[in-house]
């Protein structure tokens, strides 16, 4: 079996390449390597997601398993020049690659820290978390990320959370919105939800 992109010792061999892509409305440059996801080109999840991100200048943005970075980068563009953007991922070569591409982007506005969960990242209240989850690392992880994630939002900030359908995306709209808040579909398409999660005032003393 392959390398698990979200491994926090990657080990093939690297693969370094770069790509162009639009998001957000801008041009952006990305360099990728072996043992990330979705290395040739952005994927079509983040792609959807970053379609309908919501998040404004001044906002803040956390970044969950950000991978080379094209969400949380296209998240800092938006959220420029006032608003700032945490990003997260257990894999180190990742990262590396996530920082390399905010510089190459030109932007200052985004930190990026290696951590399984979200221990290794300081623990502010950001006003959207953004998710696209590593479904293949099992269901465990995924609720365990997602429940560090609810707990940085502020009350009544959102998570927006991109899954396969095929892949449990209803079966998580029940699961958070039952557990954490309103969650509602924010887009559909290519077998992909876009799904939106409000949190209550009442999720924060749940278990």
């Amino acid at each position: 079996m392959s390398e698990q992109y979200f491994s926090d010792k990657p080990l093939s061999k690297q693969d370094v390449r770069e790509f162009s892509a639009e998001l957000a409305g801008r041009q952006f440059r990305f360099r990728t390597d072996a043992g990330v996801f979705s290395k040739d080109d952005v994927d079509p999840g983040s792609r959807l997601l970053i379609s309908v991100l919501p998040c404004r200048p001044g906002d803040r943005v956390l970044d969950v398993g950000c991978g080379y970075g094209p969400i949380g980068i296209a998240a800092a563009w938006l959220v420029a020049p006032t608003g700032t953007v945490l990003m997260v991922d257990v894999n180190p070569r990742a990262a590396a690659l996530a920082r390399h591409n905010l510089q190459m982007n030109g932007l200052t506005n985004a930190e990026v820290f290696v951590s399984d969960g979200l221990e290794g990242v300081p623990g502010v209240g950001v006003d959207w978390v953004v998710i696209n989850p590593p479904i293949r690392a099992g269901k465990v992880v995924v609720r365990r990320l997602v429940a560090e994630a609810m707990a940085r939002l502020r009350p009544d900030g959102a998570m927006l959370m991109v899954i396969r359908t095929k892949q449990g995306a209803k079966s998580m709209e029940t699961y958070l919105d039952e557990r954490y808040g309103r969650t509602t579909v924010l887009k559909k398409d290519g077998g992909f939800r876009v799904l939106q999660t409000v949190k209550s005032h009442e999720s924060a003393t749940k278990a």
